[in-house]
Protein backbone atom coordinates (compact mmCIF):
# COMPACT_ATOMS: atom_id res chain seq x y z
CA UNK A 1 0.00 0.00 0.00
CA UNK A 2 2.59 2.52 0.54
CA UNK A 3 4.27 1.80 -2.25
CA UNK A 4 1.75 2.71 -4.20
CA UNK A 5 0.91 5.79 -2.47
CA UNK A 6 5.05 6.19 -3.40
CA UNK A 7 3.93 5.55 -7.46
CA UNK A 8 0.75 7.48 -7.40
CA UNK A 9 3.03 10.55 -5.94
CA UNK A 10 5.82 10.53 -8.55
CA UNK A 11 3.29 10.09 -11.26
CA UNK A 12 1.75 13.75 -10.02
CA UNK A 13 4.99 15.22 -9.26
CA UNK A 14 6.16 14.50 -12.94
CA UNK A 15 2.99 15.62 -14.42
CA UNK A 16 3.24 18.74 -12.22
CA UNK A 17 6.46 19.36 -13.72
CA UNK A 18 5.43 18.97 -17.16
CA UNK A 19 2.14 21.78 -16.86
CA UNK A 20 4.96 24.28 -14.57
CA UNK A 21 7.29 24.51 -17.53
CA UNK A 22 4.26 25.80 -19.81
CA UNK A 23 2.61 29.36 -18.22
CA UNK A 24 -1.07 27.64 -18.24
CA UNK A 25 -3.33 24.68 -19.59
CA UNK A 26 -3.78 26.92 -23.06
CA UNK A 27 -0.30 26.65 -24.16
CA UNK A 28 -0.14 23.06 -24.77
CA UNK A 29 -3.52 23.20 -26.83
CA UNK A 30 -2.33 26.64 -28.97
CA UNK A 31 -1.24 26.29 -32.46
CA UNK A 32 1.53 28.65 -33.24
CA UNK A 33 0.43 29.37 -37.21
CA UNK A 34 -3.25 29.96 -35.94
CA UNK A 35 -4.76 33.70 -35.56
CA UNK A 36 -5.46 34.02 -32.38
CA UNK A 37 -6.88 38.30 -32.51
CA UNK A 38 -9.25 38.95 -35.25
CA UNK A 39 -8.00 42.04 -37.56
CA UNK A 40 -9.91 44.45 -38.64
CA UNK A 41 -9.58 43.35 -42.26
CA UNK A 42 -11.06 39.89 -41.51
CA UNK A 43 -13.70 41.68 -39.84
CA UNK A 44 -14.01 44.22 -42.97
CA UNK A 45 -14.22 41.07 -45.41
CA UNK A 46 -17.31 39.45 -43.52
CA UNK A 47 -19.12 43.20 -43.29
CA UNK A 48 -18.84 43.82 -46.69
CA UNK A 49 -19.49 40.39 -47.80
CA UNK A 50 -22.95 40.74 -46.11
CA UNK A 51 -24.28 43.25 -48.15
CA UNK A 52 -22.48 42.51 -51.96
CA UNK A 53 -22.50 38.63 -52.17
CA UNK A 54 -26.24 36.85 -52.89
CA UNK A 55 -28.03 35.33 -49.58
CA UNK A 56 -30.25 33.65 -50.68
CA UNK A 57 -30.84 29.90 -50.42
CA UNK A 58 -30.39 28.69 -53.79
CA UNK A 59 -30.34 29.13 -57.64
CA UNK A 60 -33.92 28.40 -57.54
CA UNK A 61 -34.35 31.59 -55.06
CA UNK A 62 -32.09 33.51 -56.92
CA UNK A 63 -34.61 32.75 -60.11
CA UNK A 64 -37.63 33.50 -57.76
CA UNK A 65 -36.74 36.95 -57.09
CA UNK A 66 -36.22 37.63 -60.53
CA UNK A 67 -39.84 36.94 -61.23
CA UNK A 68 -41.04 39.67 -59.16
CA UNK A 69 -40.16 42.16 -60.84
CA UNK A 70 -41.36 40.21 -63.96
CA UNK A 71 -38.17 39.36 -65.73
CA UNK A 72 -39.09 35.50 -65.66
CA UNK A 73 -41.56 32.83 -65.52
CA UNK A 74 -41.36 29.42 -64.68
CA UNK A 75 -43.90 26.35 -66.42
CA UNK A 76 -42.46 23.52 -65.02
CA UNK A 77 -43.68 21.61 -61.78
CA UNK A 78 -45.36 23.92 -59.89
CA UNK A 79 -46.06 27.78 -60.46
CA UNK A 80 -43.56 30.41 -58.91
CA UNK A 81 -45.58 32.16 -56.41
CA UNK A 82 -43.41 35.39 -57.07
CA UNK A 83 -44.22 35.16 -60.65
CA UNK A 84 -47.82 35.75 -59.54
CA UNK A 85 -47.60 38.16 -57.12
CA UNK A 86 -47.10 36.52 -53.68
CA UNK A 87 -45.12 38.57 -50.97
CA UNK A 88 -44.52 37.09 -47.86
CA UNK A 89 -43.10 38.13 -44.29
CA UNK A 90 -39.61 40.07 -44.81
CA UNK A 91 -36.62 39.00 -42.54
CA UNK A 92 -34.59 41.35 -39.82
CA UNK A 93 -31.84 39.04 -40.82
CA UNK A 94 -29.29 41.85 -42.10
CA UNK A 95 -29.30 43.10 -39.31
CA UNK A 96 -27.32 40.48 -37.76
CA UNK A 97 -24.38 42.31 -39.66
CA UNK A 98 -24.20 45.04 -36.59
CA UNK A 99 -22.51 43.00 -34.28
CA UNK A 100 -19.83 42.19 -36.66
CA UNK A 101 -19.13 46.18 -37.52
CA UNK A 102 -19.01 47.04 -33.64
CA UNK A 103 -16.01 44.10 -33.48
CA UNK A 104 -14.04 45.61 -36.35
CA UNK A 105 -14.56 49.53 -35.14
CA UNK A 106 -13.27 47.76 -31.92
CA UNK A 107 -10.49 45.72 -33.82
CA UNK A 108 -9.51 49.10 -35.71
CA UNK A 109 -9.45 51.74 -32.91
CA UNK A 110 -6.39 53.76 -32.68
CA UNK A 111 -5.06 52.29 -36.02
CA UNK A 112 -3.80 54.16 -38.78
CA UNK A 113 -6.80 53.28 -40.84
CA UNK A 114 -9.74 53.41 -38.09
CA UNK A 115 -11.37 56.48 -40.22
CA UNK A 116 -11.27 54.20 -43.38
CA UNK A 117 -12.95 50.96 -41.48
CA UNK A 118 -15.75 53.62 -39.72
CA UNK A 119 -16.33 54.72 -43.41
CA UNK A 120 -17.25 51.33 -44.30
CA UNK A 121 -19.33 50.79 -41.45
CA UNK A 122 -21.13 53.72 -42.12
CA UNK A 123 -21.77 52.52 -45.65
CA UNK A 124 -22.78 49.05 -44.80
CA UNK A 125 -25.04 50.28 -41.96
CA UNK A 126 -26.64 52.69 -44.60
CA UNK A 127 -27.03 50.14 -47.48
CA UNK A 128 -28.69 47.75 -44.73
CA UNK A 129 -31.35 49.42 -43.50
CA UNK A 130 -32.20 51.06 -46.89
CA UNK A 131 -33.38 47.98 -47.95
CA UNK A 132 -35.05 47.22 -44.46
CA UNK A 133 -37.01 50.20 -44.95
CA UNK A 134 -37.67 49.90 -48.59
CA UNK A 135 -39.31 46.35 -47.72
CA UNK A 136 -41.23 47.11 -44.45
CA UNK A 137 -41.26 51.38 -43.81
CA UNK A 138 -40.75 51.75 -40.58
CA UNK A 139 -38.22 49.92 -38.90
CA UNK A 140 -35.96 49.40 -35.80
CA UNK A 141 -32.86 51.71 -36.34
CA UNK A 142 -32.13 54.11 -33.37
CA UNK A 143 -32.58 50.69 -30.86
CA UNK A 144 -31.24 48.18 -33.19
CA UNK A 145 -28.18 46.02 -32.09
CA UNK A 146 -28.27 46.87 -28.38
CA UNK A 147 -28.91 43.27 -27.59
CA UNK A 148 -26.00 43.48 -25.27
CA UNK A 149 -27.55 45.38 -23.31
CA UNK A 150 -30.26 43.73 -22.64
CA UNK A 151 -32.63 46.05 -25.11
CA UNK A 152 -34.37 42.85 -26.98
CA UNK A 153 -37.77 44.78 -28.02
CA UNK A 154 -36.20 47.64 -30.23
CA UNK A 155 -39.29 50.63 -30.72
CA UNK A 156 -39.53 51.05 -34.44
CA UNK A 157 -38.44 54.43 -35.72
CA UNK A 158 -40.87 56.21 -38.60
CA UNK A 159 -39.68 55.76 -42.23
CA UNK A 160 -39.16 59.43 -42.42
CA UNK A 161 -36.33 59.34 -39.89
CA UNK A 162 -34.88 56.35 -40.68
CA UNK A 163 -34.13 57.87 -44.20
CA UNK A 164 -32.53 61.10 -42.82
CA UNK A 165 -30.63 59.22 -40.51
CA UNK A 166 -29.33 57.05 -43.21
CA UNK A 167 -28.35 60.01 -45.28
CA UNK A 168 -26.27 61.31 -42.91
CA UNK A 169 -24.39 58.46 -42.54
CA UNK A 170 -24.01 58.37 -45.85
CA UNK A 171 -22.26 62.01 -45.51
CA UNK A 172 -20.55 61.56 -42.78
CA UNK A 173 -18.83 58.08 -44.36
CA UNK A 174 -17.44 60.29 -47.40
CA UNK A 175 -16.05 62.42 -44.64
CA UNK A 176 -14.42 59.79 -43.21
CA UNK A 177 -13.27 58.32 -45.95
CA UNK A 178 -11.98 61.82 -46.77
CA UNK A 179 -9.58 61.13 -43.88
CA UNK A 180 -8.66 57.18 -44.55
CA UNK A 181 -6.13 55.26 -46.01
CA UNK A 182 -6.10 52.34 -48.19
CA UNK A 183 -7.53 49.02 -46.15
CA UNK A 184 -7.16 45.82 -46.49
CA UNK A 185 -9.90 43.25 -46.14
CA UNK A 186 -12.12 45.11 -49.17
CA UNK A 187 -13.54 41.69 -51.22
CA UNK A 188 -14.79 44.46 -53.39
CA UNK A 189 -13.30 45.60 -56.89
CA UNK A 190 -12.05 48.41 -55.17
CA UNK A 191 -9.28 46.72 -53.30
CA UNK A 192 -9.56 48.93 -50.11
CA UNK A 193 -9.46 52.46 -52.19
CA UNK A 194 -10.64 55.31 -50.22
CA UNK A 195 -11.07 57.23 -52.87
CA UNK A 196 -13.67 54.92 -54.63
CA UNK A 197 -15.60 54.19 -51.76
CA UNK A 198 -16.10 57.63 -51.12
CA UNK A 199 -17.78 57.56 -55.09
CA UNK A 200 -19.85 54.49 -54.39
CA UNK A 201 -20.80 56.14 -50.92
CA UNK A 202 -21.92 59.23 -52.78
CA UNK A 203 -23.71 57.24 -55.90
CA UNK A 204 -25.58 55.39 -53.41
CA UNK A 205 -26.58 58.41 -51.52
CA UNK A 206 -27.85 59.88 -55.16
CA UNK A 207 -29.66 56.27 -55.23
CA UNK A 208 -31.48 56.62 -52.43
CA UNK A 209 -32.59 60.53 -52.92
CA UNK A 210 -34.29 59.48 -56.11
CA UNK A 211 -36.05 56.59 -54.73
CA UNK A 212 -37.49 59.54 -52.41
CA UNK A 213 -38.79 61.46 -55.42
CA UNK A 214 -42.72 61.50 -54.24
CA UNK A 215 -40.81 63.69 -50.71
CA UNK A 216 -39.66 66.06 -52.86
CA UNK A 217 -40.94 68.76 -51.33
CA UNK A 218 -40.71 67.20 -47.46
CA UNK A 219 -38.55 70.16 -45.30
CA UNK A 220 -37.22 67.35 -43.10
CA UNK A 221 -35.39 65.68 -45.72
CA UNK A 222 -33.50 68.81 -47.77
CA UNK A 223 -34.00 66.26 -50.64
CA UNK A 224 -33.09 68.42 -53.94
CA UNK A 225 -30.46 70.41 -51.73
CA UNK A 226 -28.59 66.99 -51.32
CA UNK A 227 -28.93 65.34 -54.13
CA UNK A 228 -27.55 69.00 -56.07
CA UNK A 229 -24.50 69.51 -53.28
CA UNK A 230 -23.29 65.42 -53.61
CA UNK A 231 -23.41 66.61 -58.15
CA UNK A 232 -21.66 69.82 -56.98
CA UNK A 233 -18.94 68.56 -55.41
CA UNK A 234 -18.66 65.56 -58.02
CA UNK A 235 -17.04 62.69 -55.69
CA UNK A 236 -19.25 60.26 -58.21
CA UNK A 237 -18.44 56.65 -59.40
CA UNK A 238 -16.71 57.44 -63.25
CA UNK A 239 -16.42 55.38 -66.55
CA UNK A 240 -12.74 54.67 -66.00
CA UNK A 241 -11.66 52.75 -63.23
CA UNK A 242 -14.36 52.99 -60.61
CA UNK A 243 -17.62 51.62 -62.80
CA UNK A 244 -19.05 49.64 -60.35
CA UNK A 245 -19.64 48.23 -56.29
CA UNK A 246 -20.25 44.70 -56.24
CA UNK A 247 -18.35 41.76 -56.78
CA UNK A 248 -16.32 39.72 -59.20
CA UNK A 249 -17.02 36.13 -59.91
CA UNK A 250 -14.23 33.80 -60.57
CA UNK A 251 -13.49 29.79 -60.41
CA UNK A 252 -13.17 30.39 -56.35
CA UNK A 253 -16.44 32.71 -56.31
CA UNK A 254 -18.73 31.18 -58.67
CA UNK A 255 -22.16 33.25 -60.13
CA UNK A 256 -25.43 32.13 -58.24
CA UNK A 257 -26.57 30.05 -61.05
CA UNK A 258 -23.21 28.86 -62.49
CA UNK A 259 -23.74 24.85 -62.57
CA UNK A 260 -27.35 24.93 -61.72
CA UNK A 261 -28.20 23.89 -65.34
CA UNK A 262 -31.14 21.18 -63.55
CA UNK A 263 -34.86 21.05 -63.86
CA UNK A 264 -35.76 23.91 -62.38
CA UNK A 265 -32.59 26.58 -63.57
CA UNK A 266 -33.12 25.27 -67.31
CA UNK A 267 -36.58 26.01 -67.89
CA UNK A 268 -36.80 29.67 -66.56
CA UNK A 269 -38.59 31.52 -69.22
CA UNK A 270 -37.70 35.00 -70.65
CA UNK A 271 -40.57 37.61 -69.54
CA UNK A 272 -42.54 39.40 -73.13
CA UNK A 273 -42.20 42.86 -70.92
CA UNK A 274 -38.33 42.23 -71.14
CA UNK A 275 -38.00 40.89 -74.78
CA UNK A 276 -40.24 43.00 -76.28
CA UNK A 277 -38.73 46.15 -74.34
CA UNK A 278 -35.77 45.20 -75.64
CA UNK A 279 -37.03 44.57 -78.96
CA UNK A 280 -38.00 47.91 -78.93
CA UNK A 281 -34.90 49.84 -78.61
CA UNK A 282 -32.89 47.03 -81.24
CA UNK A 283 -30.90 45.85 -78.07
CA UNK A 284 -28.53 43.36 -78.64
CA UNK A 285 -28.53 42.62 -74.73
CA UNK A 286 -31.73 40.81 -75.92
CA UNK A 287 -28.79 38.07 -77.15
CA UNK A 288 -26.82 37.90 -74.14
CA UNK A 289 -29.88 37.86 -71.54
CA UNK A 290 -32.25 35.34 -73.71
CA UNK A 291 -32.15 31.97 -75.91
CA UNK A 292 -33.75 31.73 -79.38
CA UNK A 293 -36.99 30.12 -78.94
CA UNK A 294 -36.54 26.17 -80.53
CA UNK A 295 -39.76 26.30 -82.27
CA UNK A 296 -38.69 29.40 -84.14
CA UNK A 297 -35.71 27.86 -85.49
CA UNK A 298 -37.90 24.69 -86.85
CA UNK A 299 -39.50 24.92 -89.89
CA UNK A 300 -43.03 24.70 -88.40
CA UNK A 301 -42.22 28.08 -86.71
CA UNK A 302 -40.78 29.81 -89.45
CA UNK A 303 -37.25 28.60 -89.51
CA UNK A 304 -35.65 31.73 -88.23
CA UNK A 305 -32.43 31.92 -87.42
CA UNK A 306 -30.77 32.98 -84.22
CA UNK A 307 -29.44 36.69 -85.48
CA UNK A 308 -33.23 37.62 -85.97
CA UNK A 309 -34.76 39.19 -83.02
CA UNK A 310 -38.05 37.61 -83.99
CA UNK A 311 -36.88 34.24 -83.16
CA UNK A 312 -36.90 34.85 -79.29
CA UNK A 313 -40.22 35.35 -77.61
CA UNK A 314 -41.13 35.77 -74.17
CA UNK A 315 -44.19 35.07 -71.97
CA UNK A 316 -46.91 36.72 -70.57
CA UNK A 317 -45.61 35.93 -66.84
CA UNK A 318 -49.26 36.41 -65.47
CA UNK A 319 -50.90 33.99 -68.06
CA UNK A 320 -52.49 30.75 -66.67
CA UNK A 321 -49.74 28.31 -65.28
CA UNK A 322 -51.36 25.22 -67.15
CA UNK A 323 -51.38 27.19 -70.42
CA UNK A 324 -48.25 28.77 -70.05
CA UNK A 325 -46.71 24.69 -69.38
CA UNK A 326 -48.11 23.97 -72.65
CA UNK A 327 -46.67 26.35 -74.54
CA UNK A 328 -43.42 26.12 -72.56
CA UNK A 329 -43.19 22.12 -73.52
CA UNK A 330 -43.87 22.84 -77.62
CA UNK A 331 -40.81 25.41 -76.86
CA UNK A 332 -42.35 28.31 -77.92
CA UNK A 333 -40.77 30.72 -75.51
CA UNK A 334 -37.05 32.26 -75.33
CA UNK A 335 -35.26 30.11 -71.93
CA UNK A 336 -33.04 31.93 -69.84
CA UNK A 337 -29.42 32.39 -71.58
CA UNK A 338 -27.46 29.06 -71.03
CA UNK A 339 -24.34 31.56 -70.38
CA UNK A 340 -26.07 31.85 -66.93
CA UNK A 341 -25.80 28.52 -66.56
CA UNK A 342 -22.47 26.99 -67.40
CA UNK A 343 -20.42 30.16 -66.82
CA UNK A 344 -18.97 30.64 -63.71
CA UNK A 345 -18.33 34.32 -63.83
CA UNK A 346 -20.95 35.54 -65.91
CA UNK A 347 -21.88 38.87 -65.29
CA UNK A 348 -20.09 40.44 -62.17
CA UNK A 349 -22.35 41.52 -59.07
CA UNK A 350 -23.21 45.07 -59.48
CA UNK A 351 -25.06 46.67 -57.01
CA UNK A 352 -23.90 50.75 -57.74
CA UNK A 353 -23.10 51.31 -61.44
CA UNK A 354 -21.68 54.41 -63.25
CA UNK A 355 -24.34 53.74 -65.61
CA UNK A 356 -27.40 53.83 -63.26
CA UNK A 357 -25.90 56.81 -61.65
CA UNK A 358 -25.86 58.88 -65.01
CA UNK A 359 -29.65 57.58 -65.37
CA UNK A 360 -30.37 59.12 -61.96
CA UNK A 361 -28.60 61.71 -62.87
CA UNK A 362 -30.63 62.09 -66.46
CA UNK A 363 -33.76 61.72 -64.20
CA UNK A 364 -32.87 64.67 -61.82
CA UNK A 365 -32.51 66.86 -64.93
CA UNK A 366 -35.20 66.03 -65.99
CA UNK A 367 -37.03 66.82 -63.30
CA UNK A 368 -34.54 70.13 -62.76
CA UNK A 369 -33.64 69.12 -59.11
CA UNK A 370 -29.72 70.09 -61.09
CA UNK A 371 -28.60 72.20 -63.55
CA UNK A 372 -25.45 70.68 -64.38
CA UNK A 373 -24.96 68.93 -67.60
CA UNK A 374 -27.86 68.28 -69.72
CA UNK A 375 -30.24 64.83 -69.39
CA UNK A 376 -29.45 63.89 -72.76
CA UNK A 377 -25.93 63.35 -72.02
CA UNK A 378 -26.60 61.92 -68.74
CA UNK A 379 -29.09 59.46 -70.71
CA UNK A 380 -26.46 58.84 -73.49
CA UNK A 381 -23.41 58.12 -70.97
CA UNK A 382 -25.44 55.71 -68.47
CA UNK A 383 -26.79 53.17 -71.19
CA UNK A 384 -23.19 53.46 -73.20
CA UNK A 385 -21.51 52.18 -69.84
CA UNK A 386 -24.37 49.41 -69.16
CA UNK A 387 -23.91 47.91 -73.08
CA UNK A 388 -20.27 48.50 -72.19
CA UNK A 389 -20.26 45.84 -69.56
CA UNK A 390 -22.46 43.59 -70.96
CA UNK A 391 -19.73 43.94 -74.02
CA UNK A 392 -17.11 43.04 -71.64
CA UNK A 393 -18.67 39.73 -70.42
CA UNK A 394 -16.75 35.68 -71.79
CA UNK A 395 -17.43 35.77 -75.79
CA UNK A 396 -19.01 32.58 -75.78
CA UNK A 397 -20.60 31.14 -79.16
CA UNK A 398 -23.22 29.33 -77.18
CA UNK A 399 -24.98 32.51 -76.18
CA UNK A 400 -23.91 35.71 -78.79
CA UNK A 401 -26.08 35.28 -81.58
CA UNK A 402 -25.07 39.17 -82.23
CA UNK A 403 -22.16 40.69 -80.45
CA UNK A 404 -22.21 43.69 -78.47
CA UNK A 405 -19.04 46.44 -79.83
CA UNK A 406 -18.12 49.67 -79.84
CA UNK A 407 -19.31 50.14 -83.49
CA UNK A 408 -23.00 48.78 -81.92
CA UNK A 409 -23.16 51.23 -78.73
CA UNK A 410 -22.05 53.85 -80.33
CA UNK A 411 -24.75 53.65 -83.04
CA UNK A 412 -27.45 52.45 -80.47
CA UNK A 413 -29.01 56.21 -80.31
CA UNK A 414 -31.63 55.98 -82.75
CA UNK A 415 -35.86 55.12 -83.51
CA UNK A 416 -37.12 54.26 -80.77
CA UNK A 417 -33.80 54.88 -78.35
CA UNK A 418 -33.16 58.14 -79.29
CA UNK A 419 -33.31 60.26 -76.41
CA UNK A 420 -37.19 62.18 -76.50
CA UNK A 421 -37.95 65.45 -76.86
CA UNK A 422 -41.57 64.79 -74.25
CA UNK A 423 -40.05 65.05 -70.79
CA UNK A 424 -42.56 62.22 -69.86
CA UNK A 425 -41.12 60.52 -73.03
CA UNK A 426 -37.93 60.88 -71.48
CA UNK A 427 -38.68 59.60 -68.15
CA UNK A 428 -40.12 56.38 -69.44
CA UNK A 429 -36.82 56.25 -71.38
CA UNK A 430 -34.31 56.60 -68.23
CA UNK A 431 -36.74 54.31 -66.46
CA UNK A 432 -36.53 51.50 -68.79
CA UNK A 433 -32.97 51.36 -69.02
CA UNK A 434 -32.27 51.31 -65.52
CA UNK A 435 -35.14 47.68 -65.87
CA UNK A 436 -32.59 46.94 -68.27
CA UNK A 437 -29.74 46.88 -66.38
CA UNK A 438 -30.75 45.73 -63.25
CA UNK A 439 -31.93 41.79 -65.06
CA UNK A 440 -30.30 39.27 -63.03
CA UNK A 441 -28.82 41.92 -60.54
CA UNK A 442 -30.36 43.54 -57.61
CA UNK A 443 -34.18 42.49 -58.65
CA UNK A 444 -35.62 44.36 -55.47
CA UNK A 445 -34.37 47.50 -56.79
CA UNK A 446 -36.69 46.74 -60.09
CA UNK A 447 -39.40 46.20 -58.40
CA UNK A 448 -38.76 49.52 -55.98
CA UNK A 449 -38.68 51.44 -58.65
CA UNK A 450 -42.05 49.89 -60.36
CA UNK A 451 -43.77 50.64 -57.01
CA UNK A 452 -41.81 54.36 -57.48
CA UNK A 453 -42.89 55.69 -61.29
CA UNK A 454 -45.53 52.41 -62.28
CA UNK A 455 -43.38 51.73 -65.26
CA UNK A 456 -42.93 49.79 -67.03
CA UNK A 457 -46.46 48.28 -67.18
CA UNK A 458 -45.99 45.26 -65.14
CA UNK A 459 -49.08 42.92 -66.52
CA UNK A 460 -51.70 41.91 -63.86
CA UNK A 461 -54.40 39.13 -64.38
CA UNK A 462 -56.83 39.09 -61.78
CA UNK A 463 -57.51 35.26 -62.45
CA UNK A 464 -53.70 34.29 -61.40
CA UNK A 465 -52.60 37.04 -58.96
CA UNK A 466 -52.24 35.90 -56.07
CA UNK A 467 -52.61 39.24 -54.28
CA UNK A 468 -55.80 38.07 -52.41
CA UNK A 469 -56.64 40.95 -50.93
CA UNK A 470 -56.56 43.37 -54.42
CA UNK A 471 -56.39 40.84 -57.54
CA UNK A 472 -56.27 44.03 -60.03
CA UNK A 473 -52.59 45.13 -58.27
CA UNK A 474 -48.92 44.43 -57.65
CA UNK A 475 -48.42 44.31 -54.15
CA UNK A 476 -46.80 47.15 -52.74
CA UNK A 477 -44.55 45.87 -49.75
CA UNK A 478 -43.28 42.94 -47.39
CA UNK A 479 -44.88 42.40 -43.91
CA UNK A 480 -43.12 42.41 -41.13
CA UNK A 481 -41.29 39.26 -39.83
CA UNK A 482 -43.10 36.64 -37.93
CA UNK A 483 -40.76 36.92 -35.15
CA UNK A 484 -41.57 40.43 -34.38
CA UNK A 485 -45.05 39.16 -33.33
CA UNK A 486 -43.39 36.48 -30.58
CA UNK A 487 -40.76 38.53 -29.22
CA UNK A 488 -41.84 42.39 -29.83
CA UNK A 489 -45.37 42.42 -30.32
CA UNK A 490 -45.93 45.96 -28.37
CA UNK A 491 -43.34 48.03 -30.33
CA UNK A 492 -44.83 46.13 -33.48
CA UNK A 493 -47.83 47.04 -32.86
CA UNK A 494 -47.50 50.62 -32.07
CA UNK A 495 -45.60 50.42 -35.72
CA UNK A 496 -48.45 49.27 -37.28
CA UNK A 497 -51.04 51.72 -35.55
CA UNK A 498 -49.10 54.56 -36.97
CA UNK A 499 -48.45 53.14 -40.53
CA UNK A 500 -51.06 50.87 -42.07
CA UNK A 501 -54.41 51.50 -39.43
CA UNK A 502 -53.24 48.63 -37.10
CA UNK A 503 -52.93 45.85 -40.07
CA UNK A 504 -49.85 44.48 -41.50
CA UNK A 505 -50.65 43.64 -45.23
CA UNK A 506 -48.98 43.61 -48.34
CA UNK A 507 -51.21 46.19 -50.16
CA UNK A 508 -50.45 48.94 -47.33
CA UNK A 509 -48.94 52.37 -48.43
CA UNK A 510 -46.05 53.24 -46.70
CA UNK A 511 -44.34 56.58 -45.93
CA UNK A 512 -42.50 56.87 -49.01
CA UNK A 513 -45.06 56.06 -51.80
CA UNK A 514 -47.74 58.26 -49.95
Amino acid sequence: MKKSNIFFSLVGLFIMSIFSACSNFEDLNTNPDATMVVSPAMLCTKVVLDITRYNGRDAKAYISENALPKYVGYATESQMSTQYNQIGNASFGSMTVLPNIDKMLEAAKGSTLENSYKGVAKFVRAYSFFKLTMQMGDIPYSHANQGMSGNYKPKYDRQEDVFIAILNELKEADQLFALGDRFTGDPTPFNGDVLKWRKATNSLALKILMSLSKKANVVSLDLKRRFSEIVEANILLDNTTTTFFGLTYSIQNKHPLSGTSDMFTKNTILSSLLLDSLKTYNDRRLFYYAEASAFKLTAAGGGLIKTNINAYVGVDVAMDFAAMSAEHAAKKYSLLNKRYLIEVASDPRILLSYAEQQLILAEARILEWISTGTAKTFYEDGVKSALATIMATPKATTYAARQIDQIYINGYFIGNAAFKINKTDQLKQVWLQRYFLNFMQDADMSYFEYRRTNFPDFPINPETNLNQNNKNAIPIRWMYPTSETDFNRDNLIIALNDQYEGYDEVNKLMWLLK
